[in-house]
């Protein structure tokens, strides 16, 4: 009698009931970060509300068809891992800066498309690095990834980044409340409910936000009911040089940001991202953000806010993911739907953020258990490499000094921590041993160096 062979449970498909609850939630953990982005640049550039409204509508389109690209795939694009697709903050700053400085949208769509096929072309280099992100590597930039989340998680407690009660204990009460409600539901409640904690815990809050006055669902009824994004909507697109170069170290950054993102999904999930997925994954993003540059939006790569509730929730199917991307696109679409999800207040989200984000930070501590510790130098790479991505996290204007291609790269705390730790890792446990640090430990390594994975970077030494 034949029998099938088991479904990896990143491959499973829930019941639909399930899927609609278990995407939503993931909906619910990106919407304020996937929105953000537009406000930032269109704000910058004062842009009318009509124009701001439908930036935002474009992105919401765009980060759902993204998002589908790299969950379900085609051909050789696409991770197929639950990963949620938004726009990248590292590209903020330049996109800022192209478009108030003359060259306005046109410039900055012309750069993007370029940035978008550089990384497709620059994709099988980055998979073919794979090699160089053994645990060590791996487990700290999961740990950087969820500390530098943190902030964001603080800014949604206090209100909101520029909110004019900003700080105001009514909004961290909320929050903890929202924390509490989360934490219970996933202590307490049934399994099934226990995996929409998160979900639960919004829900929960905004009912309390609204009769407090948190939130204003004015915007609702002034939002339009349909709103298609057609392509090159501000103009055809500008190819200037200098905005060219800044986008393609953008480029960069979110390349690595994306590999950190797809090898933390990965070990969530216990599907190893392999040279040849990490490639697929980051071809994937090169794809999407060619068409945001085409469709009014901006350059796209993996949201780590969805990584963390990955973990928290233990949901390891791709196609929840998908079915997420599917409700970006309908709010896309759908305006008034999009300002009903806009109406949930910071504080809501922020006392769910903390949980999510912290699993993030957790996720890459167990990988660093993983670690030989003993008679080597590893500790020493974690130390500076975690050190080196709080330090733009801690003081923003640090690099404020240096030049704009430096700050692009050393001010996404992300980056700067993953180079760090991919370049300690070569200088500590590639290059030869120095002299006299052959002698045997007590366990039979040898001291100073042998990081367990570093020959095999994906396996395990017993």
């Amino acid at each position: 009698m034949a029998t099938t062979a088991p479904v990896h449970p990143v491959d499973e498909v829930p019941p639909v009931r399930q899927l609609a609850a278990f995407g939503l939630q993931h909906v619910l953990a990106m919407y304020a970060g996937a929105v953000a982005v537009p406000l930032i640049v269109g704000g910058a550039m004062k842009l009318s509300p009509a124009d701001l409204a439908y930036l935002i509508t474009a992105d919401l389109l765009v980060c759902g068809i993204a998002t589908l690209i790299q969950c379900i795939g085609f051909w050789r694009f696409g991770v197929r891992l639950p990963i949620m697709q938004g726009c990248t903050f590292a590209a903020v700053s330049p996109m800022v800066l192209i478009g108030t400085t003359g060259g306005g949208l046109p410039a900055i769509y012309g750069s993007v498309i370029v940035a978008g096929l550089a990384i497709m072309l620059l994709a099988p280099v980055f998979g073919r690095l794979l090699r160089f992100f053994p645990p060590l590597v791996t487990g700290t930039v999961i740990l950087i990834i969820g500390i530098s989340l943190l902030p964001v998680a603080g800014n949604w407690v206090a209100g909101g980044a520029g909110a004019k009660d900003f700080g105001e204990p009514k909004n961290i009460a909320l929050a903890a409340f929202v924390l509490a409600v989360v934490l219970g539901v996933q202590r307490f409640a049934p399994a099934f409910l226990s995996r929409i904690a998160v979900l639960i815990g919004i829900a929960v809050g905004l009912a309390v936000a609204i009769p407090f006055g948190f939130t204003d669902f004015g915007g609702v009824g002034d939002a339009d009911w349909v709103g298609v994004s057609t392509p090159f909507h501000f103009g055809a697109p500008s190819f200037e040089t200098s905005a060219i170069i800044s986008m393609l170290v953008v480029a960069l950054v979110t390349m690595t940001e994306t590999t950190g993102d797809l090898i933390a999904v990965g070990e969530m999930t216990d599907r190893k991202v392999e040279p040849r997925s990490l490639s697929d994954g980051l071809r994937a993003d090169g794809l999407s953000t060619v068409l945001g540059g085409v469709f009014n939006t901006f350059p796209y790569t993996a949201y780590a806010q969805n990584v963390g509730l990955v973990g928290m929730t233990r949901v390891r199917s791709r196609w929840v993911v998908a079915v997420a991307g599917a409700i970006l696109v309908l709010l896309g679409l759908l305006p008034k739907l999009g300002a009903v999800v806009a109406a949930v207040p910071a504080p809501v989200l922020g006392g769910a953020g903390l949980v999510m984000f912290g699993t993030v930070a957790a996720s890459g501590l167990k990988t660093l258990a993983r670690v030989d510790f003993k008679g080597n130098d590893n500790l020493t790479v974690v130390a500076v490499s975690v050190a080196m991505g709080v330090l733009p996290v801690g003081v923003p204007t640090i690099y404020g000094k240096f030049p704009d291609w430096f700050q692009t790269v050393m001010n996404s705390g992300i980056s700067a921590g993953c180079l760090t730790a991919i370049v300690l890792n070569l200088l500590f446990n590639h290059l030869p041993a120095k002299a006299g640090s052959s002698v045997p430990e007590p366990d039979g390594l040898p001291a100073g160096g042998g990081e367990q994975g570093v020959e095999k970077p994906r396996e395990e030494i017993v």
